[in-house]
């Protein structure tokens, strides 16, 4: 009798043991969260340390642009995906892009931050204010000469990048009057790449967050290009989840770029 009720308290210990273990196993994956670069530069990248040296949940920051975070989103590579557009231009963002979106209703949508696009230019080009017209014809490729704008006589080269497509949709669609970007226009794969070709190259120029701007770089004043960071999953966020969201909402603020 005895031995069997051993047994039966070993059983109960060792299946408490089991649950245990795949609970803190849950507790250890991190949360994946597929973005455009707007969104880590001045949010995820900026939270993830101080918040998981805080005891807080596991981060995973995957930087593909707005299309792919929502292609990982709906195969589940991700729990969320997180854009610098609204909603609406989001979804007309992957209609252009051919994808035929399963369930809009399925997505739920929040505005976890707000962004002022910015311009960089490499230092050599002492130009301190660009006008919607100046900057529309500078990406649309009818202004080649930084002389015509008040600069100095060098060429002009615009950069862009491939994983900030919701910049380049804000932008386009408030400063370009939705007019393409000249073919001349350099797209570079990430936000580092582009940062550096700016510096590098004289007459350089390149949409930028606020996250990007430091003085290794010049920053002329242009009218004012607001857009929100919009999250979005499918169905309500998980409890890990919703405890990053938590995190930004509250002591995560002090390092997000505002």
């Amino acid at each position: 009798m005895a031995l069997k009720v051993r047994k039966g308290i070993f059983g109960v210990i060792l299946a408490a043991s089991c649950i245990i273990g795949m609970v803190s196993a849950a507790a250890a994956q991190p949360v994946r969260i597929g973005t455009g670069a707007t969104a880590a530069e001045n949010i995820f990248f900026r939270i993830k340390e101080p918040m998981e040296k805080a005891g807080g949940v596991k981060l995973m920051i995957i930087v593909g642009g707005p299309v792919l975070a929502i292609k990982d989103l709906e195969s589940g590579l991700v729990e969320a995906a997180v854009g610098g557009v609204t909603f609406a231009d989001w979804m007309t963002m992957l209609e252009k892009a051919g994808y035929a979106i399963p369930d809009k209703k399925a997505y739920k949508s929040q505005i976890i931050g707000n962004d002022v696009i910015q311009i960089i230019t490499n230092k050599d080009v002492p130009v301190n204010n660009l006008s919607k017209e100046q900057l529309a014809g500078i990406f649309t490729g009818k202004i080649k000469n930084w002389s015509e704008v008040g600069g100095p006589d060098r060429s002009i080269t615009a950069f862009l990048n491939k994983s900030s497509a919701g910049t380049q949709m804000v932008f386009q669609n408030q400063i370009l009057g939705g007019e393409a970007y000249a073919p001349e226009v350099i797209e570079l794969s990430n936000a580092g790449d582009m940062k550096a070709r700016v510096k590098s190259t004289p007459g350089a120029i390149a949409l930028a967050t606020q996250g990007q701007l430091d003085d290794s770089v010049h920053v002329p004043v242009i009218p004012k290009v607001e857009r929100p960071i919009t999250l979005i999953t499918k169905g309500a966020p998980s409890d890990n989840l919703e405890k990053i969201l938590e995190y930004i909402r509250g002591p995560g603020q002090q390092y997000i770029v505002k």
